[in-house]
């Protein structure tokens, strides 16, 4: 994207109409060269509305990400463990950007955004859907010493502190899918995505991803297979609009995850999941329901009884025992 695009993006980005000539003026360029700029923004996915003699406006505007807005609003908990913060118009994905800059560099504490990418990906290989400035594309960077055995449930308990966020956001009513995914009345809200590079038994990097819908366009929802809902309908439908100016929903929304989760992968080596353990089976969307766990080999039947303090999956079978799951491609879904 070319810094004149931007310029468009941050004038248009409040809804209003904006003539042509006054945006010429701004952009130092012909209102031809800033019908061109306008086409290109278009192929982003954003909706620009043109009515002759008023100019141009991008419908309902945008919420762009801003470092200092986030920054600002972070927990005095968080500052301390953050070490960076980048943000990008468009990016292939923020968890493999992550990955890239922990394998070159020390990165620890590094947060990646992005308003838009062109190919994020969620677990098992699955495609997100990530339309420009509308929902958080988010990814942390972070060192461990005790290898993988000392993450497990970390997946869980970062579940956990996406909850907290959308709570504090107001978002009533969040639910927490076994392993990854956020969910409000059976409608998936998010997801998180973990990867881990570095040694197994020793020192790692663990590249946090988290994925959530804040205002997702229709036309992009379309290409989604599951039922959805995003942060703007679930504030309507409980009449409980977030705190201050429209536009500043998503960095309030970024802050606040990465509030909760710098301070939790501080700690996380030495507490373990065995602390958010009763939180998230607080939260537990499936629990006490029939579900069918999905193995590469086979799928098992039994009804969702919470999870181990390891983070592992408990469902109990017909003959009334109970089996533990736990890493692994595994897929769990409820049986209608």
């Amino acid at each position: 994207m070319s810094d004149t695009q931007r310029k468009i993006l941050h004038i248009l980005k409040d809804g209003a109409f904006h003539s042509g000539e006054a945006l010429g003026e701004k952009l130092g360029c012909s209102r031809t060269a800033v019908w061109k700029h306008l086409q290109k923004l278009e192929a982003l996915g954003l909706v620009v509305e043109t009515t002759k003699g008023t100019g141009y406006r991008i419908v309902g505007g945008i919420d762009l990400l801003d470092e200092g807005l986030i920054t600002g609003a972070l927990s005095v908990e968080a500052i301390p463990h953050l070490s960076a913060i980048d943000i990008f118009q468009t990016i292939n994905s923020t968890n493999t950007y992550a990955r890239e800059l922990a394998e070159s560099s020390s990165a620890s504490g590094a947060v990646i955004l992005a308003e838009q990418q062109t190919a994020g990906r969620g677990r098992r290989g699955k495609s997100w859907v990530s339309p420009f400035a509308a929902n958080i594309y988010l990814s942390i960077v972070w060192d461990f010493e005790q290898g993988a055995q000392a993450l497990e449930g970390l997946s869980l308990a970062i579940g956990v502190a996406v909850k907290r966020a959308l709570t504090a956001h107001g978002v009533q009513e969040v639910k927490l899918k076994w392993p990854n995914d956020i969910y409000v009345e059976q409608k998936k809200l998010g997801g998180i995505l973990l990867e881990m590079i570095g040694d197994p038994v020793g020192h790692c990097n663990v590249i946090v991803g988290v994925g959530l819908n804040v205002s997702m366009p229709a036309l992009q929802a379309a290409a989604i297979d599951q039922d959805w809902t995003d942060v703007t309908t679930e504030l309507q439908a409980q009449q409980s609009p977030a705190d201050g100016p429209k536009l500043s929903v998503r960095n309030k929304l970024a802050a606040a995850l990465i509030s909760e989760i710098l301070p939790l992968l501080d700690t996380f080596q030495t507490r373990g999941f065995a602390a958010y353990r009763d939180e998230w089976q607080a939260a537990d969307a499936f629990y006490g329901q029939a579900a069918e766990i999905s193995t590469p080999k086979q799928s098992i039947a039994g009804v969702v009884r919470g999870v181990e303090t390891n983070g592992a999956l408990r469902l109990e079978l017909d003959n009334g025992t109970i089996e533990s799951f736990i890493g692994g491609e595994l897929s769990l879904r409820l049986v209608r």
